[in-house]
């Protein structure tokens, strides 16, 4: 007892581990996993008070209060709402016992430790979730620009007068072209599935 108390004192108890996938289905994290919608895990970190679920749609987040509870909070912090920035990843000195990959997830700071013998892993894993961080904020970039064609092409139109068709006609058919066109554009640029990313970097 005396050895996982001075082990939490020094922070060594909650060095994270990624885990295989041949491994993912006995996390307790997969139990929430949305398998019955498609949703599939591609990165898993677990250290003994934490979990770390890195699916196509989301980062399942397991919280644990300590080492030696069994008490956990689930969070769940889906890509497409919860934009990823401020990704870093701090390599082990001679004497440390892990690197550190660190982001913040919508308004939610992360920093996990993980066994330094396990960095080629955590590479691939900050490789995916910069380029996660990259699409989204290109997506949100050409989705303002959208809008704001959008915008001037509705009031330019509006000014265009005719002598067959009534001004609330006009305003109809072109409110209704705009709607179905944002929303287009919308479903084009607004990703949720990121499983082609990971797939791309995650190399276990």
């Amino acid at each position: 007892m005396f050895k996982k108390f001075a082990a939490d004192a020094l922070g060594l108890s909650d060095i994270g581990k990624v885990i295989s996938p041949a491994d993912f289905d006995k996390v307790d994290s997969d139990d929430y996993v949305m398998h019955e919608d498609g949703e599939k895990i591609y990165f898993i970190i677990k250290s003994k008070k934490d979990e770390y679920c890195f699916t196509n749609l989301a980062l399942i987040h397991l919280d644990g209060d300590s080492a030696i509870s069994s008490k956990r909070v689930l969070k769940r912090f889906s890509y497409h709402t919860h934009a990823i920035s401020q990704v870093y990843m701090e390599t082990a000195g001679t004497i440390d016992l892990d690197v550190e990959i660190k982001f913040v997830i919508g308004n939610t700071n992360f920093s996990i430790d993980v066994d330094k013998k396990q960095i080629e892993q955590i590479k691939d894993l900050y490789k995916a979730l910069i380029k996660i961080s990259e699409t989204v904020a290109h997506n949100e970039e050409m989705f303002e620009y959208a809008k704001q064609s959008v915008a001037v092409a509705k009031e330019a139109t509006g000014r265009i007068s005719t002598q067959t068709t009534s001004p609330v006609t006009q305003f109809d058919a072109i409110t209704e072209s705009t709607y179905n066109w944002l929303k287009g554009k919308h479903t084009e640029l607004k990703v949720k599935d990121f499983g082609a990313i990971f797939e791309r970097y995650i190399n276990n």
